[in-house]
């Protein structure tokens, strides 16, 4: 098993273990550092969605810092059962809330609308062009979505970079809504 430590919030510390999985890449440490810094390290309020869950981290992290609602989705089984070993680990906080699914369909299902959006899936596989006329049905005006990508990404539908990086091949951006 391949472990990931939660950097920040109530469960700050605590190691994540997971599987191998094709396309299985857990956001660095550093990175999540970062990102949460953007974000704000208090997520009360926030309802956040982990549409490739994989390791959990950027979920885990989430509601560590106090999000309200963490909705993970996850397909492979492998990775579904490490991620709810590690919420049983954590005790099953509530705020959990952890599908087994496939990404375009659970956002083609048009659940809650979210404060928060992480993305990072497989790469090299379209799913940011897939995904993206599915997005404004889950999300506010407020949504930010995080993706992360092998290419930097200046927009994703009506969104907009508004803060990015690069930790060795990955490039990550947090987005924002255009004003209207």
């Amino acid at each position: 098993m391949n472990a990931v430590r939660i950097v920040g919030g109530d469960w700050r510390r605590r190691v994540l273990r997971f599987p191998d999985s094709e396309g299985l890449r857990p956001t660095p440490d550093r990175v999540r550092e970062t990102l949460f810094n953007w974000l704000g390290q208090d997520l009360s309020g926030q309802h956040c969605l982990d549409l490739f869950a994989g390791s959990g981290a950027l979920g885990f992290e989430a509601a560590s810092r106090g999000a309200d609602k963490v909705t993970l989705v996850e397909s492979a089984p492998k990775v579904l059962a490490a991620l709810r070993e590690n919420a049983q680990m954590l005790n099953n906080p509530p705020q959990l809330e952890i599908i087994r699914g496939d990404a375009l369909q659970y956002l083609a299902s048009k659940p809650s609308k979210f404060d928060v959006i992480f993305l990072d899936p497989p790469y090299h596989k379209g799913w940011i062009d897939r995904l993206a006329p599915l997005l404004p049905a889950v999300s506010g005006d407020e949504t930010a979505i995080y993706v992360e990508a092998e290419y930097p990404l200046d927009a994703l539908g009506d969104w907009q970079t508004v803060r990015r990086g690069k930790a060795g091949e990955v490039h990550f951006q947090l987005m924002r809504r255009e004003a209207a």
